[in-house]
């Protein structure tokens, strides 16, 4: 299970210097590229942990005390942008190398300074260290999102190849990694890790500026460029150059973590005063032939693996659909705030399937959610290939998103007051409500259709009717389930034959839930 003291995570590194004459005569992503390819012909070389025990044995609080100084931000008053740096110690023993790239192309590193950081409280007597070509934790990129007066933190790049993003008015939630290998295999995780980074400086003006990122791991190397916007989405255009040491059965392309502890749909009440703890609410999807799919999150009793095949997806995202603080009731987390993240493949993918990965969980500082392509063929040793996706961030739905979506899952037992002998608990009561799109403007007497079906059990008592607010409507149904075997349903609403609706997905599982 992933897991962080609100998702740190254990991060490798070491340092791959390349000739900044070389790369000033030669498109630097062009460079990197050919030192991952390089790097992929050799033996993996493990990062040696070579912090002093200072750094390396600090606890989550002392880390803390540690502060970058803003005074000391990188282009600080030379353009939109500003970079802030992290201080290694912690969970982040093995710190990357930062490269500088300027408007000529020049590169140069960027050392480690440890008058850049305020060590305070019990974290003091570091200020005294020896520190000196230390490396850095990693970095976090500033721009007038919110404010034109203050450069606001929108993004992170800390821990393997995890980063995280924020749009206009958004608090940090789920994250983003750069590749995912062999995740919930029984054989373990593989964590893939950006060994080292080049910033290139945007023009004054420039609204949106490049990284560049070399990611190392025992089964591959990459090359990554990232193209980043800032915004009320912010955009990121990802290209990733891959070259196999050896073969990887599970590549986890674009891959998306966040968390989900309890919300509306499950069955019994967790003991706390939030109706709701998630970053993240559904998995929503755009096939390759036009649907749009939605699938509720749980937190599973069991780890469950789902794969929905595809062929040349369009896009699928982890979304934090409802929006306004009484769902959640935490003035302190503020989830309603959560970004949703949305990934949009650009050229063919192929065959494959987009994997949900649901984990057990017991707190809200582990991410619990994984949701990433496979694609159908595995990646063989010494093959390369290239993918390329836009990322970015949103609300309750998916751009482009027309038709009504789902704004709330409730099930129960099925039995109704003074209704005689109730069925056996078994039994189970599901609504599903819907909004917007041209399902929102019908009035009750129009002819809405349900459509369901499921692979196992029975469908019993399906019916359809507006909702009192006049823009929602409700499907209701009762399954009865088959024995202890699994019941995949999916529903949506039409209207004269044509779809009104995205498409709900979900899976019920008797066994768990008596």
């Amino acid at each position: 299970m992933m897991t962080s003291l609100r998702r740190l995570v254990v991060m490798l590194g070491f340092s791959l210097p390349l000739c900044a004459s070389a790369m000033a005569a030669e498109p630097l992503f062009d460079r990197v590229t050919e030192r991952a390819r390089e790097l992929a012909e050799a033996p993996y070389q493990a990062p040696g942990a070579d912090l002093p025990a200072e750094l390396a044995e600090l606890d989550f609080d002392r880390y803390r005390e540690i502060r970058f100084r803003p005074e000391e931000a990188i282009w600080k008053g030379e353009g939109l942008f500003e970079v802030q740096l992290f201080h290694p110690g912690f969970l982040y023993d093995q710190p990357v190398r930062l490269h500088l790239v300027d408007e000529q192309g020049k590169v140069r590193p960027l050392p480690f300074r440890q008058s850049r950081f305020r060590y305070e409280g019990e974290s003091a007597p570091l200020a005294e260290l020896d520190l000196a070509e230390i490396g850095h934790a990693g970095f976090r990129l500033h721009y007038p999102l919110n404010d034109g007066n203050y450069r606001d933190e929108f993004a992170v790049f800390l821990g393997a190849s995890y980063f995280r993003l924020v749009g206009r008015g958004q608090g940090y939630g789920l994250s983003t990694r750069g590749l995912a290998i062999d995740t919930a295999e029984p054989h373990g995780e593989e964590f893939p890790a950006f060994r080292e980074f080049w910033l290139v400086k945007p023009a004054p003006k420039a609204t949106r500026m490049t990284v560049y990122a070399l990611l190392d791991s025992e089964s591959l190397t990459g090359a990554y460029r990232f193209e980043i916007a800032p915004g009320a989405p912010t955009v990121v255009d990802t290209e990733m150059r891959l070259f196999a040491r050896r073969d990887v059965a599970k590549l986890g392309i674009a891959p998306l973590t966040s968390m989900f502890m309890h919300g509306a749909t499950d069955r019994s009440e967790e003991d706390d005063f939030q109706p709701r703890v998630h970053d993240s609410s559904g998995l929503a999807m755009l096939n390759g032939s036009g649907e749009w799919i939605w699938r509720p999150l749980s937190n599973p009793e069991k780890l469950k693996v789902s794969r929905f095949q595809d062929q040349s997806p369009r896009g699928f995202g982890l979304v934090q659909r409802p929006r306004a603080f009484d769902a959640y009731l935490d003035n302190a987390a503020r989830y309603e705030r959560r970004p949703s993240q949305w990934v949009q493949p650009e050229g063919d993918w192929g065959k494959g399937h987009v994997e949900l990965i649901e984990i057990p969980s017991d707190s809200e500082t582990n991410d619990n959610i994984i949701a990433h392509w496979i694609p159908e063929q595995p990646l063989a040793a010494g093959e390369s290939r290239t993918y390329r996706y836009r990322t970015h961030t949103f609300g309750a739905v998916p751009p482009g998103q027309e038709l009504a979506h789902v704004i709330r899952t409730r099930q129960g037992r099925a039995k109704r007051p003074g209704a005689g002998e109730p069925p056996p608990a078994s039994q189970r009561q599901f609504v599903v409500d819907f909004r917007g799109g041209a399902l929102s403007g019908l009035a009750a007497s129009h002819p809405v259709q349900l459509s369901l079906m499921t692979s196992s059990g029975e469908i019993l008592e399906q019916r359809v009717q507006r909702l009192p607010d006049g823009e929602s409507w409700r499907a209701l149904f009762q399954l009865a389930p088959d024995g202890n075997k699994p019941a995949d349903m999916r529903l949506s609403l039409t209207l004269h034959g044509q779809p009104l609706t995205e498409t709900w997905n979900y899976v019920w599982y008797p066994d768990e839930n008596r």
